[in-house]
């Protein structure tokens, strides 16, 4: 019987963390909102985090837990705020691990051949807005 003994994962960097975030602050910049930007590796782990002047103090763990839900789950935050309803059977989940498991829009997947590599978490606007920045932070990220 053989054995597979190691994985081998694809992991964002630093320098990538850094480059989301550049993009997510450009446009915070541009629409005016100053965010708490927190970029996390596919398991989760926060790699790189800014607040930017003026970005809401609530937002910093906010963002981690949108960058952290989107990692882990795979998915934009926002889905599960549709989808977290009473009746449908995702409901609840928003108490999961332990609280950090997030339903507010502004969490993304950071993704390479759809490979989930990391996530990208926006907060200190409307869920709109934030989900605009995580999205330019990507479109930053993929155009290097």
């Amino acid at each position: 019987m053989t054995r597979t003994a190691t994985l081998s994962i694809k992991r964002l960097s630093y320098e990538g963390a850094r480059v989301l975030i550049d993009g997510a602050e450009r446009k915070a910049a541009e629409i005016g909102v100053p965010m708490c930007l927190a970029v996390v590796d596919e398991s989760g782990t926060l790699i790189a985090f800014s607040r930017m002047d003026g970005g809401k103090i609530v937002s910093v763990s906010i963002a981690q837990d949108k960058a952290y839900t989107a990692a882990v789950a795979r998915r934009p935050t926002h889905e599960y705020n549709e989808l977290c309803v009473p009746g449908n059977l995702v409901f609840g989940i928003h108490t999961a691990c332990d609280g950090r498991f997030t339903i507010m829009g502004g969490g993304l997947p950071v993704k390479i051949d759809d490979t989930v590599i990391g996530g990208i978490g926006a907060s200190s606007g409307t869920p709109d807005e934030d989900i605009v920045c995580a999205q330019a932070g990507i479109d930053h990220f993929l155009a290097q």
